[in-house]
C-alpha cells in the first residue's frame, strides 16, 4: 500500500506540533521496483528507514506502520534502538500469521510470475478510474492493485521467504515505549500476535481495535491513542532512557 494510507493519521499527529514523515519503501508507491527478492527483505526495509532518518538529520522519532510496517519498526528497533523514541505498531505480522499469510499472497505470486497478463490488465483497469472520482479509501485500493507482475512477485518472494521480524528474543531486549494495536477476525494480522507482541516487550501497550476498519472509517479513538501515545514518547523522560539504551 502507498504512504497516503497514513495521511489522516500523520496529519492528526502533526497537527499537535510533531514533525511527521512519511514513506513509501522499496515496490511501494511511488518508489523504484527493483527485481531482485534480496532488497524486500524486512532487514533491509529497516535500513532504509534509517538512512531516511540520516538524511532528515534526526537522531531519534517514534517509528510506526502497519502490517509489513509494524514489522519493518521492530527491525529498525532491533538494530538501532538509540535512534527509536517510540513504536507505534499497527497489526504485526508475527508467527500466528505465517500459514494464513501463504495462503493469501502465494497465489499472487503464482499469477505475478506465470499469468502475469492478470497483474497487467488489472493495473491498466486500476489506472484508467480518476482518483478525484473515488473516495480517499478507494484511491488508495486502486493504488494498491496498479502493481507490475515482476516487481510484486519479487517483494512477495523477497518478504516471505527472508526474515520477518526480529525473533522473540531480540524482540524482548526493544526497551522503546511501544503501543501495539490489534484487529479481531482477521486472519492475516491476528490480534494474538499483536498481544504477544505487547506482552514480549517491557514498556509495550496492547490495544484492540473493535474491528478490522475502525482506524480506517471512525479513526477518532484509536488516532486519539496514537496522539497520546507520541505526545508521551516526547514528554517522558523514562522515554529518553530507553532510547538511549
Amino acid at each position: 500500500m502507498p504512504r497516503r494510507m497514513h495521511q489522516p493519521l500523520a496529519r492528526a499527529i502533526a497537527a499537535e506540533g510533531f514533525h511527521v514523515v512519511t514513506l513509501d519503501l522499496l515496490g511501494h508507491g511511488r518508489s523504484d521496483r527493483p527485481l531482485d527478492p534480496k532488497e524486500y527483505s524486512m532487514t533491509a526495509f529497516g535500513e532504509q528507514v534509517l538512512a531516511l532518518l540520516d538524511h532528515l538529520g534526526a537522531d531519534q522519532a517514534v517509528i510506526g506502520g502497519t502490517s509489513l510496517g509494524s514489522n519493518v519498526a521492530l527491525e529498525v528497533a532491533d538494530a538501532a534502538p538509540e535512534r527509536v523514541r517510540g513504536l507505534l505498531l499497527e497489526m504485526p505480522v508475527l508467527d500466528n500469521a505465517l500459514e494464513a499469510g501463504l495462503i493469501a499472497f502465494g497465489p499472487l505470486m503464482f499469477a505475478a510470475r506465470f499469468v502475469p497478463v492478470s497483474v497487467t490488465a488489472l493495473r491498466v483497469l486500476t489506472r484508467a478510474v480518476p482518483r478525484g472520482l473515488v473516495p480517499f479509501w478507494g484511491g488508495i485500493v486502486l493504488d494498491t492493485l496498479g502493481q507490475q507482475p515482476a516487481p510484486m512477485a519479487a517483494a512477495i518472494h523477497g518478504i516471505f521467504f527472508g526474515r520477518f521480524a526480529p525473533p522473540s528474543r531480540r524482540r524482548r531486549l526493544i526497551e522503546a515505549p511501544a503501543l501495539v494495536v490489534g484487529h479481531p477476525r482477521d486472519p492475516i494480522h491476528p490480534a494474538a500476535d499483536a498481544a504477544m507482541l505487547a506482552e514480549e516487550m517491557p514498556n509495550a501497550r496492547f490495544v484492540a481495535a473493535r474491528g478490522i476498519l475502525e482506524w480506517r472509517l471512525r479513526p477518532e479513538r484509536l488516532t486519539n491513542e496514537a496522539v497520546d501515545f507520541v505526545t508521551g514518547c516526547w514528554a517522558d523522560p523514562r522515554s529518553r532512557r530507553a532510547a538511549g539504551s
